[in-house]
């Protein structure tokens, strides 16, 4: 009888009751052919691997990571809920030893819901990643956490909400913006002033194969994280890097991924995209399954499978090892005259568009970043869009110095005094206080 090396939890939840559209490339069919793929391969008899049902997200859990206008409610059904207590579940598992490994295989996704939410974007809601992490650390105390993003899009939702964390590594391998949705995710943004250099951006070029992924996780990824020291890795495991993946333009594989994944070595996976849900997500989750298990996964070959086609061309081959020695450095000695923003009255200030694909919502921001020698800062967001008006979010880090917790709390009572605001919502890590009002 086959044995896992490593004690895999394997956290379950397709979201029967919810979809974009009947046809949308984001509906529940895209986990039952992969549930179906894993008890046809009999994955669940093999010693060690164990599937495990979903909790449900809390308010409190969304509310420390996000600013959802009007409310948590209004943007997150019960599925989304469920899919972040999903992504709970499997943080459960690991912290608590009863599994060495977990993959959070659930939807809908998330990585492309930012800090504030006025709707869905990119599939997104809630970032569900984002949901369990900051579970972890108000439940078992600050960790350093390396966020691996190997979804085809990059995860600017991600970013935005680690943008001004120390304490987080986010690494996101994408097709380049310049060819895909959302636009962003250029090796130049790096961070904000509280933690510039901990967001390392790999934009790959269409028709880039496993030779290209493996090259990034040799050369920048595995050399980031030995050098960072994360207490968790966690992989935002998306598929849509896929070959026959119908929305983008790569060329990888699954036993690359599975490949990908044992060089990773992550703690705990959370499924993101992946919409070739017959020729491709079986395949995928599978060998991701047992390469996280510490499995032999060569025997897994997907439909369509073609080495010779699915080559990468020498041009491209040329292009990710230049960019990856760009990308190393740029993490080693960040350009300090390069960050984004502009200084004013002791914060740095970005200003921000984003839209809204899914919802058709335009929104504008200002950010602004108290600048402190002593700690990250206080994160103060001005927000309005076409579907609510001027809001504003306070956020104080969990490592906040006293000076810096006390300035937080007078914004978020200064913006509630002063008027002009929908809505006023805080975020206080620090002091575990979670609030919104409107007005």
């Amino acid at each position: 009888m086959l044995e896992a090396k490593n004690r895999l939890g394997i956290v379950f939840f397709p979201a029967f009751d919810w979809s974009i559209s009947p046809t949308h490339p984001e509906r529940e069919e895209r986990l039952l052919y992969t549930r179906d793929q894993l008890l046809e391969e009999g994955l669940f008899d093999i010693d060690g691997v164990t599937e495990y049902r979903p909790g449900v997200a809390t308010l409190e859990d969304v509310e420390r990571v996000h600013f959802c206008l009007p409310d948590v409610s209004a943007v997150a059904t019960q599925s989304h809920l469920i899919s972040a207590g999903g992504a709970i579940k499997a943080a459960r598992l690991v912290m608590e030893r009863e599994e060495e490994k977990a993959f959070a295989l659930v939807r809908p996704p998330g990585h492309h819901a930012m800090k504030f939410v006025h709707g869905s974007r990119g599939f997104c809601n809630m970032n569900i990643e984002a949901v369990m992490i900051e579970w972890i650390r108000e439940t078992y105390g600050p960790r350093r956490v390396a966020i691996v993003d190997t979804d085809c899009h990059h995860g600017d939702g991600t970013q935005d909400i680690y943008w001004n964390d120390p304490d987080t590594l986010f690494i996101s391998l994408h097709q380049d913006g310049r060819t895909l949705y959302p636009g962003t995710g250029f090796p130049l943004e790096l961070g904000g002033p509280g933690a510039y250099g901990r967001t390392i951006n790999v934009p790959l070029p269409p028709s880039t194969s496993d030779e290209g992924f493996l090259h990034v996780v040799d050369h920048v990824v595995l050399p980031l994280l030995e050098d960072f020291k994360p207490d968790l890795v966690i992989n935002s495991a998306g598929q849509d890097n896929h070959f026959s993946d119908p929305i983008t333009n790569m060329n990888f594989s699954a036993r690359g991924y599975a490949m990908l994944s044992e060089r990773l070595d992550p703690d705990i996976a959370v499924l993101e995209g992946g919409y070739a849900i017959q020729g491709a997500l079986p395949y995928v989750n599978l060998g991701l399954c047992l390469a996280m298990a510490g499995l032999d996964y060569r025997g897994v070959v997907e439909p369509g499978f073609d080495p010779g086609r699915l080559r990468q061309p020498g041009k491209v081959t040329d292009y990710i090892k230049r960019l990856c020695d760009d990308v190393r450095g740029l993490y080693f000695a960040p350009p300090r005259e390069r960050m984004q923003g502009e200084e004013a009255d002791g914060f740095r200030v970005r200003h921000k568009d984003i839209y809204y694909d899914t919802d058709g919502i335009s929104e504008s921001q200002v950010e602004s970043v108290l600048l402190c020698p002593d700690c990250p800062g206080v994160v103060r967001i001005e927000s309005w869009s076409t579907a609510h008006p001027l809001s504003v979010g306070v956020e104080i880090p969990q490592r906040a110095c006293d000076r810096c917790h006390a300035r937080g709390m007078r914004l978020f009572e200064e913006a509630q005094l002063k008027g002009g605001y929908r809505y006023v919502q805080l975020i206080d890590r620090r002091g575990k206080v979670y609030r919104q009002s409107g007005f």
